[in-house]
C-alpha cells in the first residue's frame, strides 16, 4: 500500500503498472487551477488522480483507462479513499475521446503515457510500456478535444521523444510552454522530461533542469518535493 499526503493510501495489484518517479514527478509538475477539473488520460489504477486530490482538494479527475484490471483498481482506490464525489475512473480508449466527452469538458490533461512502440508486451502489465493503443498523435487529440482553449495539458515522458512530442502538440494546436529535464544525479543523461503545452497558446517556453540526489547520492531538495518528504 503506497501512501499518499493527507492520509491517501493507493493500492497496486497484480496486473497494474507500479508507483513510480514519473508520476511523482508529473503529479508536482502539473499545475491545475482552483476547482479546476482534470482529464487523466491512460489513469491505471489511479495513481496520478489520487495523488493530485491528495494535494488539491478542491480540484476534480477523471481518469480513463483502456485495462479493465487497472480500472477496477482505480475505482477501488476512489472508494477506499472517499473520493466519489471528485474522482471518477471511466474503462475506455483514449482514441474514443470524442464520444465519451463534450469538447473542451476539461480545464487540464495530464497524462504519464506509454513510451515506446512495439516489442514484446510484459506480461504483468501489458499495456503499461508500448504505445500500441495510445500513440503520441493519439494522445495529443485526446488532449485537444477535451482541454478548453486556454487549458493545459502536463505530461512527463523519454527525451529522446521530445521531437515527436512537440511536432504532435503543434499539429494538434498545443504550444509547448514549459520543459523540466530530469536527470537521476548532476551530470547524468536526462531520464525523464515534463512537459506542458497549452491549447491555442502563444509561442514562448520556460525550461529548467532538475535532479533526483546530489553527487554523493543523497535526495535532492526536488526530490523532497516531488515525495512530500517533511523536513
Amino acid at each position: 500500500m503506497e501512501v499518499f499526503p493527507n492520509g491517501f493510501t493507493l493500492a497496486v495489484p497484480d496486473g497494474c503498472f507500479p508507483l513510480g518517479t514519473d508520476t511523482m514527478a508529473l503529479g508536482h509538475f502539473a499545475n491545475i487551477p482552483k476547482r479546476g477539473r482534470c482529464l487523466d488520460l491512460g489513469s491505471g489504477c489511479g495513481a496520478l488522480g489520487i495523488l493530485l486530490c491528495s494535494t488539491r482538494p478542491d480540484i476534480s479527475v477523471t481518469g480513463l483507462e483502456l485495462n479493465p484490471t487497472a480500472h477496477d483498481a482505480a475505482m477501488e482506490n476512489i472508494r477506499r479513499n472517499a473520493l466519489a464525489a471528485r474522482m471518477e475512473s471511466i474503462c475506455g480508449d483514449i482514441r474514443e475521446v470524442p464520444k465519451l466527452f463534450p469538447t473542451g469538458r476539461f480545464d487540464v490533461c495530464v497524462s504519464n503515457p506509454p513510451y515506446y512502440p512495439g516489442g514484446p508486451a510484459s506480461r504483468q502489465t501489458p499495456y503499461a510500456r508500448r504505445n500500441d493503443f495510445c500513440a503520441l498523435s493519439d494522445l495529443m487529440r485526446a488532449a485537444a478535444w477535451a482541454t478548453k482553449f486556454g487549458g493545459d495539458f502536463f505530461l512527463v515522458h523519454k527525451p529522446e521523444f521530445l521531437e515527436d512530442i512537440l511536432v504532435e502538440a503543434r499539429a494538434a494546436g498545443f504550444a509547448a510552454k514549459r520543459l523540466c529535464l530530469l536527470r537521476h544525479k548532476p551530470g547524468l543523461p536526462v531520464s525523464l522530461i515534463l512537459v506542458g503545452l497549452r491549447k491555442g497558446g502563444k509561442p514562448g517556453m520556460k525550461w529548467e533542469e532538475q535532479t533526483l540526489y546530489s553527487e554523493n547520492g543523497q535526495p535532492s531538495q526536488f526530490y523532497k518535493n516531488i515525495y512530500h518528504m517533511e523536513e
